[in-house]
């Protein structure tokens, strides 16, 4: 394991943390936009990481052969998706121009499936994480420094 592995693990942390912010950020600023390029209402997006288990691996001499397979690369994002699982909400305002015209639905207006209370969540449990991994690379520097100063008596 090389002197900057930690510090390269966790910046890939914050920076996969970073773009989740930002993914919820844009979800809560569109969360009543009824009306995209697209067509439709605006869709929820999420983040999706995966570990990273390119190139060479890591071994632990503490762990199992089966369990440490590419433990200590860091993560990387997958892909943004836009949430077509969850349903869109109806909100009935007939003198909304985006609301449906005719039929059972008349009256209603799709707005999207941004749910605020839930979007805030997750932007907490996402600087959580940032903050933590800004804490393993403090921690890293403190220790290097610490070396140093071992080496240097």
């Amino acid at each position: 394991m090389g002197l900057f592995t930690a510090i390269n693990i966790a910046a890939s942390g914050m920076s996969a943390q970073r773009t989740r912010v930002d993914v919820i950020s844009d979800n809560m600023a569109n969360a009543s936009t009824t009306r995209t390029t697209e067509g439709g209402p605006f869709r929820r997006s999420r983040v999706v990481m995966r570990p990273r288990v390119d190139g060479p691996y890591w071994r632990s001499p503490f762990l199992p052969q089966a369990m440490d397979n590419g433990l200590g690369r860091g993560v990387r994002i997958v892909e943004i998706q836009k949430d077509h699982q969850t349903e869109n909400r109806l909100v009935y305002d007939p003198s909304h121009p985006d609301a449906i015209l005719s039929g059972p639905r008349a009256g209603y207006v799709e707005m999207p499936n941004v749910d605020i209370v839930s979007e805030m969540l997750d932007m907490i449990a996402a600087s959580r994480a940032y903050e933590a991994n800004a804490a393993v690379i403090d921690g890293a520097k403190t220790m290097f420094q610490r070396a140093l100063e071992i080496g240097s008596r």
